[in-house]
């Protein structure tokens, strides 16, 4: 049970598995994306399809008429990644061995919706991933197995969910037979550590010039690609939003936060709360991502001059 990107690696990985069958795939409705609202697949979908697998697509998990189609295949086993909807006791209890979750971050830290935004942003040395027994609550099932990754100076959220999108297919495969033989003794999450991660909103990637700069390299790194660090120029009729792809830290002055210190073919270097943020790569809304020195030749902005 998948839709996102992320679950695509796991279920790969369980189709190439020579002692197991991948009996059905479930998976969020077609939605209707892009300009013309056409009706896509899911990721996990489209994986589905190029395996030969079929797909069931119910719009709530917990209609008995799904379960009761889930019944009938008798799974013995059934695994979820990034589905994106609460499951019922009544899928839970299903299979005999229970459904096990591949969950993106080191539990109990970071349960919930957007734990690779969220390490990013807590400035976390190091996540990685937990395959976990499922219980009715949020992401507070018993842990199995657990991978870790160092969080790198050059992740972002896109980087960092590919690299634990491999880790989890990986580790995933390691733990079924070692799970369903007996040898893994699930062991219940600590009480303590524990933390929310969150959905992320588009207003969330809206930078404040006032906290300190790696504050804001945080943010720019865990909202790349989606929803995007944004900050606004004051154009010649209404702020003009620019989207910051890509930035480093820089030493600050006592300039005013969100002044622009420099802008030049290295960068747009701005004033924050501590420190200074550079900007390398930025696009302008309804334009395309540009870098620094490719904007400055056709939006030129000067040193003074207050972003916000």
């Amino acid at each position: 049970m998948g839709t996102a990107e992320l679950a695509s690696p796991s279920l790969k990985a369980l189709c190439q598995q020579p002692d197991w069958q991948v009996v059905s795939v479930v998976t969020q409705p077609d939605r209707p994306k892009g300009r013309n609202l056409q009706l896509q697949f899911s990721h996990v979908k489209q994986t589905a399809a190029e395996a030969n697998l079929p797909v069931l697509q119910p719009e709530k998990a917990r209609d008995p008429a799904f379960v009761a189609q889930l019944q009938a295949l008798q799974p013995d086993l059934i695994v979820v990644a990034a589905y994106g909807q609460i499951l019922p006791k009544s899928i839970l209890d299903l299979p005999r061995f229970g459904c096990l979750n591949v969950h993106t971050s080191l539990l109990p830290k970071f349960r919930g919706a957007a734990p690779i935004q969220w390490a990013i942003l807590e400035d976390e040395p190091v996540t990685g991933v937990t395959i976990m027994k499922m219980d009715p609550g949020l992401d507070t099932g018993d842990i199995l197995t657990q991978a870790e990754t160092t969080i790198q100076a050059e992740d972002n959220s896109q980087t960092l969910h590919d690299r634990l999108a491999q880790i989890g297919a990986d580790l995933l495969i390691k733990t079924i037979p070692d799970y369903v033989s007996g040898k893994i003794v699930a062991r219940p999450q600590p009480p303590q550590g524990f933390s929310y991660a969150r959905k992320i909103s588009k207003e969330d990637g809206r930078l404040n010039w006032t906290q300190p700069a790696r504050v804001l390299w945080n943010r720019v790194r865990a909202f790349t690609p989606w929803p995007g660090a944004f900050t606004f120029s004051r154009g010649k009729e209404k702020p003009l939003m620019l989207k910051v792809w890509d930035a480093q830290i820089e030493e600050g002055s006592s300039a005013v936060a969100g002044s622009i210190l420099r802008a030049d073919k290295t960068g747009i270097v701005v004033a924050c709360g501590q420190g200074a943020l550079r900007i390398q790569q930025l696009q302008k809304e309804g334009g395309r991502r540009l870098s620094a020195q490719e904007f400055l030749a056709g939006h030129p902005l000067q040193p003074g001059e207050v972003l916000g």
